[in-house]
């Protein structure tokens, strides 16, 4: 009986472990801070940018779409939309392998890692922001040199 009883219960620490690796599904949305006025080229290519950085592969869709992909270890492989505009995006799971996706719920490597892509999309719009208006302090300073 004892023998019985400490099956069960490795059963139900090994259900109990297997359980923590998964997730619900990480969908990142993303609003843009108002007055930064970004274009439409530079959203997108500050996606294709971050995307790129962090390892994935990416594939302009339409103007507003694109996806990416990412294989880890050839083993483990996810797949994101992330529509964008001027003034958002959204990271949208697409597909995976071999990370038990099963009714929005998927483990928890992928959610890191599309965080990790919404983290880097957000520090290059950062960047770009901040090299515009570097670039408007020289302009400024610079006509005013002129007159």
């Amino acid at each position: 009986m004892s023998s019985l009883i400490r099956a069960a219960v490795l059963g139900l620490a090994l259900a109990g472990l297997a359980g923590c690796t998964s997730k619900p599904v990480l969908t990142p949305q993303e609003q843009l801070v108002v007055g930064h006025n970004y274009s439409q080229e530079q959203v997108q290519q500050a996606i294709l940018k971050a995307v790129a950085e962090r390892g994935w592969t990416a594939r302009k869709i339409s103007p507003n779409l694109i996806q990416a992909d990412i294989l880890v270890r050839n083993t483990f492989y996810a797949a994101v939309d992330i529509r964008y505009s001027v003034s958002n995006f959204r990271i949208n799971y697409r597909d995976s392998r071999e990370l038990g996706y099963n009714n929005g719920k998927i483990h928890r490597n992928y959610n890191r890692w599309v965080n990790n892509l919404d983290k880097s999309i957000l520090q290059e719009l950062n960047r770009m922001e901040a090299q515009n208006i570097m670039q408007r302090a020289i302009n400024e300073q610079h006509s005013n040199t002129v007159k």
